[in-house]
């Protein structure tokens, strides 16, 4: 990465700022005038607030949404990690972009547009649709070095911060992290546990589906990756590009350059919560753009949504990945964009006011 490409992504940084709170404040006042009791829609009054104040509006437009599937590949699956084959990846890529996936499903049932980007496969992909930003063909072992270089990891976290802009220009006002990649829940974990300071044995899971033998090697190699390439945890990049992974480093720019938009984005599972992660310790105001989707049944994702301050909004008990938790909560997003717009207040229904609604 060039000097003027590191001052770009730190302009980025400096460019995310708080949510309205003036809007924030209105937006309540809005609620509050409902023809409800006060808070009674619980989580969709919160999301209706926090997304007053991300768009800076009492009734913001999220007519165009997308959920952004990042794939990369992982030199790590080279220990035998994953109960699938790194192959897979580009195969599941071509799945995306045909519309076969479940994430695809989902999508269309939602009403929204699946972004394919091969950012890190390693494999030589063409399609129509894919958007081919390729870093690298994959990364490196990191159970045997780092990942990838400091400059590949911030070249990829520039990756999803132009994309986010791209999308930004062709009217997207809501956005969904989503991945792919063969090995990376062994990445994300290896994120967790450095920088939130969890043990591995705490921050691994089964990830594809791996036996109790295979999930204890992954906690090996884990610790391997640690102490081979000793992360340092006060610095979310050395860590990205030690233990990281590419597909990571993309989303971790899509949440920053939709921050940097003031776009909200929704945050899927594990891994997406890993770039997520990382988001936050890069531009801590970042996390205030972010809405949680679901808790998966990885068992260090509860972990990582803490680590950010994030509550999900749903548990189905999934660990896909993919995008589909995040695309899931997309029509309870816009439900609480509909509450404001749609629902009549007090005085338009010709109930009695706020000195009385005690009763209603």
């Amino acid at each position: 990465m060039t000097v003027s490409d590191q001052s770009r992504l730190q302009q980025v940084l400096s460019d995310i700022q708080p949510l309205d709170a003036g809007i924030m404040e209105e937006a309540v006042r809005r609620l509050d005038q409902l023809t409800k009791p006060p808070g009674s829609l619980g989580r969709l009054e919160e999301i209706a607030k926090q997304l007053a104040g991300i768009r800076g509006e009492v009734m913001p437009e999220l007519t165009r949404k997308a959920v952004v599937v990042m794939a990369g590949d992982h030199g790590v699956c080279e220990e035998g990690v994953s109960a699938f084959p790194a192959e897979v990846t580009p195969q599941m890529v071509l799945n995306f972009l045909n519309g076969g996936a479940a994430v695809n499903v989902l999508a269309r049932q939602a009403g929204a547009d699946v972004v394919c980007v091969d950012i890190g496969v390693n494999a030589e992909l063409s399609h129509p649709l894919l958007r081919s930003r390729k870093i690298r063909m994959g990364t490196a072992n990191m159970a045997k070095g780092p990942a990838m270089t400091r400059a590949e990891a911030e070249a990829a976290i520039m990756v999803g911060v132009e994309l986010a802009q791209e999308l930004a220009g062709e009217g997207y006002r809501l956005l969904a992290t989503g991945e792919m990649g063969i090995g990376n829940t062994t990445a994300s974990s290896a994120l967790l546990a450095v920088l939130g300071a969890t043990d591995p044995a705490a921050a691994a899971g089964r990830g594809t589906g791996i036996d109790d033998e295979r999930l204890l090697h992954k906690q090996v190699v884990i610790r391997r990756a640690i102490e081979t390439n000793r992360p340092d945890a006060s610095d979310p990049l050395d860590a990205l590009a030690k233990v990281g992974g590419l597909e990571i480093a993309g989303l971790v720019g899509l949440i920053l350059g939709a921050a940097q938009s003031r776009i909200p984005v929704v945050i899927d599972g594990f891994i997406s919560s890993a770039a997520a992660l990382v988001a936050a310790k890069l531009a801590p105001l970042s996390a205030s753009y972010m809405v949680a989707s679901h808790l998966s049944q990885e068992q260090g994702h509860e972990r990582l949504l803490t680590e950010i301050g994030l509550t999900p909004m749903l548990r189905m008990d999934m660990r896909l990945g993919e995008g589909t938790g995040a695309v899931l909560a997309f029509p309870m997003i816009e439900a609480a964009v509909r509450i404001m717009k749609e629902m009549a207040t007090f005085e338009d229904a010709g109930i009695s006011g706020a000195s009385e609604r005690a009763g209603v």
